[in-house]
């Protein structure tokens, strides 16, 4: 049975569909192929939101709003204006079916794309995009427009009479469910990889402890595969982890690696990685913080969200604050996708028990923390030798002497506003620059010119 999606939802898959037919080149009742026809379906929808919307003499910001927000451009009223009375819009929108709808009958009757995840339903998700946003740009109207709800159903009537004609109108109880980007995917254990996945966390510089922990949850969860093959019982483990250490430590690294362990183990689908903070999960209205928490959670389903600086959900408790929200709503979605779901959150070891502590779903979910060391100056060279040689870059032997010895100083000074590998790269960007400021001066510069940074360039770089 067919599911109501938002018109968003469809948009998704009808830009989906319009690059499938591109691709596969399918022509339109002219038997000329386009290979741009996401564009063309675009363009379509902004003259249809001057049909719809102008049908009462004016468009106002709200409908710009939509149409701002729906396809991600929006030109002034005067240019809309100038498009009708250009492309006289009035008089011709109802003289043509869509390009992108006549390229996506000729696919759904000739079963012209192989393994067609739409099932030969393409022409028909089209019009209901075009349905779903006409209703949704009619209903900002503070008053409703007669005229433009007509029009609407007007075409809408159009639209199906045409697929009907063609053989390809679908019946509501049969269409399919269009809120899926892409077929489901299911775990699969890829020994080879994972072999190679824990290979790239092994050649991180440092974090022995990060590594240890990591490779005995890989060594655990191989056991127990084992086990469950030969019929014997297993125990559950939990997924979720707390990474904790200062910035700069790695973290969002290893949570990259891991969300690659765990699909090649067989844990998570796609081993997607979703990064965010608390911008992104909390928003200053009811209502909207649990809408933008699980709008994040489904991007990363069958991977791994990573939120940083995590413990920023809970430092303001006040009244009209929404982190509290955040949490409940982040733990019903982990709870609702546990199969195929994994949150880890960081931060300052502190400030993150402060937020394990502010719920109890917290401690009970998160019961793997895994600590981060920060790095000694023999791996913060180390780690600025990998970085200059990825960027085509040496230190001249002076050069390095001034850099051990400062950061082994900024070491020593035991502050916490150490940065680990971030000051490193900002220590070579700031070298980098006073280093173009000297050669560019060079008029016949060698490629050890460009390549060196020395003594003066990184005496001159300044991290405070």
């Amino acid at each position: 049975m067919a599911i109501e999606r938002t018109a968003e939802e469809f948009m998704l898959v009808a830009e989906q569909i319009c690059d499938m037919l591109s691709e596969a080149r399918i022509p339109g009742e002219n038997g000329v192929p386009s290979s741009s026809v996401k564009e063309g379906f675009r363009y379509f929808l902004l003259t249809y939101s001057i049909y719809i919307a102008d049908a009462d003499g004016t468009i106002d910001e709200d409908e710009r709003d939509v149409i701002r927000r729906f396809l991600q451009t929006c030109p002034t009223v005067r240019d809309m204006q100038i498009m009708k009375r250009r492309d006289r819009i009035d008089e011709n929108i109802m003289l043509q079916i869509p390009f992108a709808i006549q390229c996506a009958v000729r696919a759904d009757r000739g079963k012209m794309i192989p393994n067609d995840m739409f099932c030969e339903q393409k022409a028909q998700i089209l019009v209901d995009t075009i349905k779903h946003y006409g209703r949704m740009l009619l209903a900002t109207q503070r008053v409703e427009s007669v005229e433009g709800v007509g029009r609407h159903a007007a075409f809408q009537k159009m639209l199906e009479n045409y697929l009907d004609e063609k053989g390809v109108l679908i019946p509501y109880e049969k269409k399919l469910i269009v809120c899926k980007k892409e077929k489901e995917e299911q775990p699969v254990y890829d020994p080879v990889k994972l072999e190679e996945a824990i290979a790239e966390l092994d050649a991180l510089v440092g974090i022995p402890g990060v590594k240890a922990e990591i490779n005995s949850l890989v060594n655990l969860v191989k056991v127990q595969k084992k086990r469950k093959e030969l019929g014997m019982k297993t125990v559950d483990i939990s997924k979720h982890m707390v990474f904790l250490g200062n910035p700069g430590t790695g973290k969002t690294t290893v949570a990259r690696i891991v969300a690659k362990i765990y699909k090649y183990m067989g844990i998570l689908s796609k081993g997607t990685f979703v990064e965010t903070d608390r911008a992104g999960l909390v928003k200053g209205y009811v209502g909207q913080t649990a809408a933008s928490v699980k709008e994040v959670c489904e991007s990363a389903l069958g991977g791994i969200l990573f939120i940083d600086e995590a413990y920023s959900l809970v430092v303001n408790k006040s009244e009209g604050d929404f982190g509290l929200e955040a949490i409940e709503t982040l733990l019903k979605e982990m709870e609702d996708h546990r199969e195929d779901f994994v949150v880890i959150v960081a931060g300052y070891t502190d400030e993150m028990e402060q937020f394990l502590d502010s719920n109890p779903g917290l401690k009970s979910r998160f019961n793997k923390v895994i600590s981060f060391e920060d790095y000694n100056a023999e791996e913060i060279m180390n780690i600025m030798e990998r970085m200059l040689d990825a960027q085509q870059y040496t230190l001249t032997e002076e050069a390095r002497k001034y850099s051990e010895k400062f950061f082994r100083d900024r070491i020593a000074k035991g502050d916490r506003s150490f940065a680990n590998a971030r000051d490193v790269r900002n220590f070579i960007e700031q070298a980098v620059s006073h280093q173009a400021g000297r050669v560019v001066e060079l008029t016949d510069a060698t490629v050890e010119d460009l390549q060196s940074l020395v003594l003066e360039d990184v005496e001159k770089c300044d991290l405070k």
